[in-house]
């Protein structure tokens, strides 16, 4: 009988890409949740992946946690294969998922303790990390009160503590702060860019355009199961949108709009009315150009009561590239 060569550990190298996905798929009978799905996310970065209900993120954090086996392609986690060392991928990680998973009938401190001893830590390790984590996540004055009484900005900093107990390399947050008021919405992102510049590697999946801009290093756009974007927020930005000027007009002229448009087309732009009949929207390909606005206009007598300069943001290349097909059925988020 041949003896089973060992699994090699991961080397370096395999560490300093974090999280890898190379042509992932994920079929729930005739459904195809996940198709041909890749991305690799360095150590210390956030990889945001956007998309819409049934684009197919939790499909894939699922797969990456090890809590679905692909039925197609490779991952690997911290170095080790989902399909064929889930159990090292799950040592390396921390979850937090769409809805808090802490035990609402003890208190926070009990929560964290429970956790670090299923983990194997003794008395002592065990209190001393619980602390830790209620100081990191300022719920030191709440420790001691049961969890159900928690609000629900409270809850899901405790269910993120929870997932950090075991001092994981990464972390999946999916959809972290659903449901959360602004303030504990914001309290959180410092949390996790706090995390990340400790050397945590974040996955984090979300429906909303400012946390993704703020938070993430790349971002990956997902529509039916496949991936659409990919890219730094900075370079899909580029993609898919231009800079523009909003020429506010003051309005005294009801010709003003119809006059300053045949300007700028004569300045060789392309203005576009805005939305309220008294604003024109210019794209622009460099800053320079809005002194060449101001001068369209001067050259025709329009007075402007406000000029804006805009960046495509994050809202334009999920509107432009996450198309919204019917999702399919089946367990796909």
């Amino acid at each position: 009988m041949t003896a089973r060569t060992p699994p090699r550990p991961p080397s370096a190298a395999d560490r300093d890409l974090v999280i890898e996905a190379v042509d992932v798929g994920m079929a729930f009978g005739t459904v195809r949740a996940l198709d041909s799905v890749s991305l690799a996310v360095p150590r210390g970065s956030v990889l945001a992946l956007l998309g819409h209900n049934g684009a197919g993120k939790t499909t894939l954090v699922n797969v990456l946690t090890t809590a679905l086996a692909p039925t197609s392609g490779r991952a690997t986690v911290a170095g080790y294969d989902v399909r064929h060392r889930p159990a090292e991928v799950r040592r390396r990680i921390g979850l937090t998922g769409q809805y808090a998973t802490v035990d609402g009938r003890i208190s926070g401190r009990d929560n964290l303790l429970l956790l670090a001893r299923l983990l194997g830590a003794g008395r002592r390790a065990a209190r001393a990390r619980a602390d830790e984590l209620l100081d990191l996540f300022d719920l030191g004055d709440v420790a001691d009160r049961p969890a159900r009484g928690y609000s629900g900005g409270l809850r899901r900093r405790l269910d993120l503590a929870a997932s950090l107990v075991g001092r994981p390399d990464v972390v999946f947050l999916d959809e972290p702060t659903t449901g959360l008021d602004p303030v504990s919405r914001l309290g959180l992102w410092e949390i996790v860019e706090g995390l990340v510049t400790e050397g945590t590697t974040v996955l984090l999946t979300t429906q909303y355009l400012d946390e993704a801009d703020r938070l993430a290093d790349s971002v990956t756009v997902l529509s039916g199961g496949t991936v659409v974007a990919a890219g730094t927020p900075a370079e899909l930005k580029a993609r898919v949108g231009r800079r523009t000027v909003t020429v506010v007009l003051d309005g005294s002229g009801s010709e003003d709009p119809e006059r300053a448009a045949e300007s700028l087309h004569r300045a060789g732009l392309a203005p576009v009315p805005g939305r309220d009949g008294t604003a024109l929207v210019v794209p622009i390909e460099a800053t320079r150009d809005i002194a060449a606005v101001v001068r369209a206009l001067d050259a025709v007598g329009v007075e402007a009561t406000e000029l804006t300069f805009g960046e495509p943001g994050l809202e334009d290349v999920y509107l432009a590239l996450a198309h919204r097909p019917d999702p399919p059925e089946g367990p796909s988020r």
